[in-house]
Formats: structure tokens, sequence, C-alpha cells
């Protein structure tokens, strides 16, 4: 009996493998396997110094890797970097425009020098980018007289000329103030309900949970954590704390109760619950005459996840 034809899975709109890159001996980033799936908003996160930036940068040829592989839209790089990189648009390490210019001059002298732009549309393209990060209005103001957060958005709107596959945005909130990192979020939201892969590289916890569906660790140039958000958060891992005076009595209730990840912490215990109801943990505090002056079930903190994998703090609002 003839089997069914299956269709080969998609490759992923990034994938590495073993991607190196050594600086006078010195790994600024080791051996990473990136898998970012395709329609995906992946957010690529590290404290600054982790290899974010050099990691983007191989990643679209711009620095050759020391070792290992990558690919972009499932071409291998930087081989295939003339066919592929017209279908992606960057933002990496800031924007660089001509400061005598206006917003909309810049984008023009960008938009001729793509050969696979129509200089036909030009006009139409440009004012539609313009519009769509909200500086429409300033299109004619020279870019010297920009606000930091302004450059940041035409900066977006030069990778938005052509219609892209890929969006790869290193610290695309940078500088722009709380109405303008709104607008961001939703410009990815927007792009990614259009079918186009949003890779963001960011430290801005706040912004990554609330726009990523997918996760991206780095520390130390290593890849320490990667899936889809919630499988990187522990599947919404909960974790009970108890604020008492008597944390010694308190930590062996827990352990009875089968708790764990059972920890002392400044004004009581904090514990993974894993299936024991909050109730019934309270009920046996309790009991055991252990003062309650406070008990909270929680989720994991995505703050809390990365302190534990990197050991160092991040912004977590900006």
């Amino acid at each position: 009996m003839t089997q069914p034809l299956v269709a080969p899975r998609p490759r992923p709109a990034i994938e590495t493998r073993g991607l190196t890159k050594l600086f006078r001996g010195k790994a600024a980033v080791d051996g990473i396997a990136l898998s970012v799936p395709n329609g995906s908003v992946y957010g690529f996160l590290g404290p600054n110094g982790s290899g974010k930036t050099t990691t983007i940068r191989m990643v679209l040829g711009l620095v050759r890797p020391s070792a290992g592989t990558s690919s972009l839209l499932g071409e291998p790089m930087p081989g295939a970097a003339r066919r592929v990189l017209p279908r992606v648009g960057s933002l990496v390490e800031g924007p660089a425009f001509h400061p005598y210019l206006s917003g909309r001059s810049n984008l023009a002298r960008l938009d001729s020098a793509d050969l696979t732009a129509d200089p036909r549309t030009s006009r139409h393209r440009i004012d539609a980018a313009l519009d769509r990060v909200g500086l429409l209005a300033a299109a004619g103001k020279r870019y010297r007289a920009y606000s930091l957060g302004m450059r940041q958005r035409l900066a977006i709107a030069a990778a938005l000329l052509m219609p892209r596959d890929l969006l790869v945005l290193d610290e695309p909130t940078n500088g722009l103030d709380p109405q303008g990192t709104r607008e961001v979020r939703h410009l990815v939201g927007d792009l990614a309900s259009d079918g186009t892969t949003v890779f963001v590289s960011s430290h801005l916890l706040a912004e990554v949970e609330q726009m990523c569906t997918h996760l991206g660790v780095m520390s130390e140039g290593r890849l320490v954590a990667q899936g889809p958000v919630a499988e990187v958060r522990g599947g919404g891992a909960s974790v009970a704390f108890v604020r008492t005076r008597q944390a010694t009595e308190a930590v062996g209730v827990l352990t009875r109760l089968g708790l764990g990840g059972i920890e002392r912490v400044p004004g009581g215990v904090r514990a993974d619950p894993g299936e024991v109801e909050p109730e019934r943990i309270v009920a046996a505090l309790v009991t055991d005459g252990v003062g309650v002056r406070e008990f909270t079930v929680s989720r994991r903190s995505l703050e809390d996840l990365f302190v534990s994998l990197t050991g160092e703090g991040f912004d977590v609002s900006g």
C-alpha cells in the first residue's frame, strides 16, 4: 500500500549549529544552536556583553564566524546573502543616517540603493513606512533635529521599506519613552500577524514577555535556555511564599508536604507547591503552630528565571 506523502517540515527562519566567534582567543559566542520558528516573535535576551549583538552580526553575514554554521530563511549564510538579505529587514547597533537630510530623504537614499526596489513605488512605500512608525508628520524634519526615540523609529521604518519575511531588531525600544515603546510593541504584533518572523534582541523583560512567543537566553556567550515562552518559564511553574517569623518550622512543614525547591528568603520561606493545594499548605502550617503572616502563590517571574540562569540582574521595565 502506497504511503501518503508527508510534506517536509519548513526549516526555521534562523538556525545555527555550533556558531562560535573568538576574539583574541576568547569566545564571545560559544557554540550556540539557535532555532527561530517561522512566524514567531523570538525574544533574544541576555545581559550586556553576553554575545547577543555578535550573534546577530554573524547570522546576518556581517561578521564571519570562527566556527559553526548558520542559515536564514532556509538558506546557508553567508553564501546565500544576495538571495536572502533582500527578504530580511534589520536594525543592528542603532541607526546611522545623514544628519543634514530629512527623515524622508534619508529613506529615499536607502531605497534608491536597493536594487530590488521599484523606484516607481518609492514615494508610496516611504510614506507607508513612516506612517507605520508614527513619523509621517515629521518626515520633512532634518535628522539632526530628531530625538533619540524618533531616530530609533526611523531606523525601524528603514527596515520596513520593502515587504520582509524576517525582521531582526537589536534593542528596538532603546531611547523610546513608554508611549513609543508601546507603539513598537504593537508594531511587532502587527508584523507577526501578517506572517513576518520577528527576532528581537532586548534586555527589557516586561516588553519581551508581552510581545514574544519564544525566548532564547544568552549568558557569557552561551545559549542557556530556548523555546516557547511557557516552556522556558517552566510550564508556568508557581512559587509559594510564606511570610513568617518561624522559618525553620515552616521549612519542616513544607518538606513533609512534599513541596520542592524550598529555600529560606528574607521574611519567610519560598517553595514550589507542585500539585499541593494552597488550602492544604496553610492548614498544615497553622495546625503545626506556625504563625502565617502572609501566604501567596504566584507564577515564577522572568526576572527570577534569568537571574537563576545568568547570575545577573536584568532591566525589568527600562
